[in-house]
Formats: C-alpha cells, sequence, structure tokens
C-alpha cells in the first residue's frame, strides 16, 4: 500500500520500506512541457503544402492513412520534427550541464566557443574540402567542437576549473574561430559560401532519417551519461576543498562534465547547424520556473524540444512558401535575454 505524505513543494511517496521525494514544480513543468512539445509536433508534422489534420496525422503514426499520406508524413515531415525536438534536447541539456558546472549563467556551449568550433569544422568541410571534406560536414563539425572545447578546457584549467575564467577563454577561442569562419567565407565560391552561410545559421530544412537516426543514437548514450554527471555536479557545488574531502576526483570529475556537455552540443550542431542561444535561454527559464539552485536536466530537456520545434514551425510560417533559418527564430529570442542579464549583472556589480 502507498502512503502520500505532503511537504511544502515536495510529495514524499512511501511504498512498504521504500520512498521517494518527488519535486512537485520540476515535475510539473516537466510534463507540461512535454506535452507542449509534443503538441506543437503534431501541428509541425501536419503543416505544410499539402496540410493533414492532427486526426489524420494519429492515424498515419498508428499504421493507418493513405499511401501518399504516410510518405509524406513518415518520409518528408517526421524526420524534420524529430531532428528538432532531439536537437532542442541535447542543446539544453548541453547548457544546464555547462551553467551548473561553471556556476555561471553565461556558461553555455555558445560562449563557450564549443558551437563556434562545430562550425568552424563544418565551413572547412565545405569551403575547403581536404582532409576536413573527406570528414564529411556533421562529422567535421564534430571534430571542430571537440577540438574547441578541449582548448577551452586546456587554456582555463588553473588547479581546477574556475567558472569566470571558463567564459573568458570560452569567448576568446570563439571569437577567434568566427574570425576563421569569416575568412574562409571570403576565399570561397560564391555557392559555397551561400551554403555554408545557410549552415552555419542554423537550419532544419532538408533534415531525413540520416540525420535524426545518428542523434538518437548519441542521445540514447548521452543524456544517461548526463543523467549521471549530475550526481558529480551536486557535490562540485560544495566546492572544490569539500570534493575533494569527500573523496572526489576533482579533475576527472569536471573533465567528465565537460565533455559530455561538449558531446551533446556537438552532435546537435552536427544534425542541424548551430541553433543559436537554445543552450543559453533554455536551462536559464527551467531554473526560474521551476525553482531550486541549478537549471534541472529533465525540465531544460522538454523546454528545449519546445522550444525549438515551435521555432522551426514559426519559421516555416511567417514568410511561406519560403521560410526562415530556425536559428534566426532562437537567436531574436536570446539576443534579448542576454542583453537583459548582461545589465542585470553590471547592476549588481555597480550597486
Amino acid at each position: 500500500m502507498t502512503d502520500q505524505l505532503i511537504l511544502p513543494g515536495r510529495r514524499v511517496v512511501r511504498a512498504g520500506p521504500v520512498s521517494a521525494s518527488v519535486p512537485l514544480r520540476p515535475v510539473l513543468v516537466t510534463v507540461l512541457a512535454l506535452a507542449g512539445a509534443l503538441g506543437v509536433a503534431v501541428l509541425a508534422v501536419g503543416h505544410g503544402e499539402f496540410p493533414i489534420p492532427p486526426a489524420t496525422v494519429w492515424e498515419v503514426l498508428t499504421g493507418g492513412g493513405t499511401r501518399i499520406e504516410r510518405h509524406i508524413l513518415l518520409n518528408l515531415r517526421l524526420p524534420r520534427v524529430v531532428c528538432a525536438l532531439l536537437v532542442g534536447v541535447a542543446l539544453a541539456i548541453a547548457g544546464a550541464l555547462t551553467q551548473t558546472f561553471a556556476r555561471n549563467p553565461l556558461a553555455s556551449p555558445d560562449v563557450l566557443g564549443i558551437t563556434a568550433g562545430a562550425s568552424a569544422g563544418a565551413v572547412a568541410a565545405i569551403v575547403l574540402g581536404g582532409v576536413a571534406g573527406s570528414l564529411g560536414v556533421p562529422l567535421a563539425a564534430l571534430v571542430g567542437a571537440g577540438i574547441s572545447a578541449t582548448l577551452v578546457y586546456l587554456l582555463a584549467w588553473r588547479r581546477g576549473l574556475d567558472g569566470f575564467r571558463l567564459v573568458l577563454i570560452g569567448l576568446g577561442i570563439g571569437e577567434i574561430l568566427r574570425g576563421f569562419i569569416s575568412w574562409v567565407l571570403i576565399r570561397a565560391e560564391l555557392v559555397d559560401a551561400t551554403r555554408a552561410n545557410i549552415w552555419i545559421t542554423g537550419s532544419l530544412a532538408g533534415r531525413d532519417w540520416s540525420h535524426a537516426e545518428p542523434l538518437a543514437l548519441a542521445l540514447l548514450v548521452l543524456v544517461p551519461l548526463a543523467l549521471a554527471a549530475t550526481i558529480a555536479l551536486r557535490v562540485l557545488a560544495f566546492g572544490a576543498e569539500t570534493a575533494r574531502g569527500l573523496g572526489v576526483r576533482l579533475q576527472r570529475a569536471q573533465l567528465f562534465v565537460v565533455v559530455i556537455a561538449a558531446a551533446l552540443a556537438a552532435v546537435a550542431v552536427a544534425a542541424a547547424g548551430p541553433i543559436e542561444f537554445v543552450a543559453f535561454v533554455v536551462p536559464q527559464i527551467a531554473l526560474r520556473l521551476c525553482g531550486g539552485s541549478r537549471p534541472p536536466l529533465l525540465a531544460s530537456a522538454m523546454l528545449g524540444a519546445l522550444l525549438v520545434v515551435g521555432a522551426d514551425l514559426v519559421a516555416q510560417i511567417v514568410v511561406a512558401p519560403k521560410e526562415l533559418p530556425v536559428g534566426l527564430l532562437t537567436a531574436m529570442i536570446g539576443t534579448p535575454y542576454l542583453l537583459w542579464l548582461l545589465l542585470r549583472r553590471s547592476r549588481k556589480v555597480s550597486g
């Protein structure tokens, strides 16, 4: 028999000798965000030159529908929507990890140079060819993100990692990489430069199962590792000396968190290009909705999925029959928030 005991903000569920404390707000936010993401996904799958109502979408997904409806939904539209959901999950979790680890709301993969590294690798593959071109754009983006994350980690390490120093080093590496991208684009042929510019803006156009399936497989591995990384983050939150006193190998724990966050950002960028500000904004929204001292991973993941799939749907509607890059929409959301956050922090310092 199950007893339920209500505590402020939490529900303790008991079943015999086993009990679990469930935080109500994060669970509610996660469930509502998941429902919202799935609802928007159904609308997105049905939107297009051949509109399909939600009832028919459900019929097709459960094995019914006409041959044309199944082809349009399952082969043309569903892969794009799945990509949008998974990219949102990956970027939001990556941002939650880096912001918690650095204890700094500015510390997202966008700011730390990881996204710029992926963009540099992809642009090199598109324009320069050679070794980068032989890797293909997604793999070149993964390699670029890995190199960038490694450089930031090594340069920021001084007997441990300080969040403020990590952000400064990341900003510097990111600017160097953006300069490299600009130099490559100036030298590129018009066709290659156009293709590269579309990619680095962040777009889900033309995504199929060859993009969605590798991303899904990567997240099956990385998301459980990210949840495991939260254990290390809880200990690290008490400070370096306390963590060492508890027997935690500080450098190994910090490296583990950085690697998982970088890998999540890299696979998302490899699938859809650098969709800016999702990793930066979503964890802070989740933190404000759920409360607590750090961004919750699962709530961040569901809100990230909702933001990206929603932004992609809006990007297809605003200038139809053409469409905007989804990265432009997320940047329009994230840029004002970044300015507000910087203004707020400067007022705190001056006050």
